[in-house]
């Protein structure tokens, strides 16, 4: 597995690369460098595929532009077709957790000519909402949604960076299957949720004695090294950018999805615990009509890729074969997502 900068015409990406064979992109979210995904690049390539995992824009040691507006989607899209060129690609499957699913969906719907098909974590395909994002996060006088805390330039830097370590230990065990079952009442801990206004994000967040299994004492201190280094406003200008993505969105409002599409979440992911999240993902085909696999993988939390790198890997592999056998023609549904169960 190669660790190196990519000069790109738009900004410098630092990657991780293995294998030969067809492309296949693999994007983090917040707050992950391209290491999350370190599980899947060397699995990817010993099947047959490159495996390229980037830091995204503002992220490890990846170029971070100072203006806090260069963090759309669209900019992000820029980037990894910028990349592609980069490294003599005309194609690749674009697969993308967090931020990087919903960067990924939107890389599919606007480029399938580059995207040949597209693979999500956690985060679904959403239609355009009436109105920007800023004005349907709940907020009150006590608090106020994640998204709209993460708005102030400043206020969250200033809160995250007292201490990175910890930062990152609780946000991470919070929302992570071992947090707990996350059923209405339990008090299961989520950082992705409404924020005190007067104690801010953290607080009230467990401090774990040690990360789980799955993240093992080396991985983390290289999470923490890497946010030491480049701080959290990279990540952060993402959700800055939030309205002005929706903005720019209504371009392509109502379009579909016409490539190959798998969905992948976790049973104890926080974002399940939004209002009308299960709905989304159950209507989901009427934006992404090949949308071949709907799965919930039980007990596992927001860090799939991590948490259940076997489970997540099996059926990245299973999507790729069925997108190399198939090609770009429709496939059918092979399973769908039941929250009755």
């Amino acid at each position: 597995m190669i660790e190196t900068i990519i000069k790109t015409r738009t900004i410098d990406m630092s990657i991780l690369d293995q294998g030969t064979g067809p492309l296949v992109l693999l994007c983090h979210g917040f707050p992950e460098t391209k290491h999350a995904w370190r599980h899947q690049v060397a699995a990817l390539a010993d099947a047959g595929f490159r495996a390229v995992a980037p830091d995204m824009r503002g992220y490890g040691k990846t170029e971070a532009p100072e203006q806090a507006d260069q963090y759309t989607v669209f900019h992000c899209i820029g980037d990894l077709i910028a990349l592609m060129d980069a490294l003599g690609e005309n194609e690749a499957v674009i697969i993308g957790h967090d931020w990087g699913a919903t960067i990924a969906w939107q890389a599919a719907l606007l480029r399938p000519d580059r995207f040949r098909a597209v693979a999500a974590l956690c985060v679904p395909m959403m239609g355009q909402p009436p109105v920007p994002p800023s004005r349907i996060f709940p907020q009150n006088d006590q608090a106020l949604f994640y998204t709209l805390f993460f708005q102030q330039p400043g206020l969250a830097e200033k809160e995250f960076s007292r201490d990175v370590g910890q930062t990152l230990s609780k946000i991470i065990y919070a929302a992570s299957g071992e947090a707990g079952p996350r059923q209405p009442g339990d008090g299961t801990p989520n950082p992705f949720g409404m924020v005190s206004r007067d104690k801010g994000l953290l607080e009230d967040l467990p401090l774990p004695v040690e990360m789980p299994d799955w993240l093992p004492p080396q991985d983390f201190a290289r999470l923490v090294n890497d946010f030491e280094t480049s701080g959290f406003t990279g990540g952060l200008n993402y959700y800055r950018n939030l309205d002005r993505n929706w903005e720019l969105q209504q371009a392509t409002n109502g379009q579909t999805i016409n490539v190959p599409a798998l969905f992948i979440i976790g049973e104890r992911d926080p974002g399940l615990t939004m209002p009308g999240m299960e709905q989304i993902i159950a209507s989901m085909q009427d934006l992404v009509p090949h949308l071949i696999g709907s799965h919930i993988i039980s007990d596992a939390g927001h860090w799939l890729q991590q948490e259940r790198t076997s489970e997540v890997t099996t059926l990245i592999l299973s999507f790729l074969n069925k997108v190399a056998a198939v090609g770009s023609q429709k496939l059918e549904s092979d399973e769908q997502i039941n929250f009755s169960t």
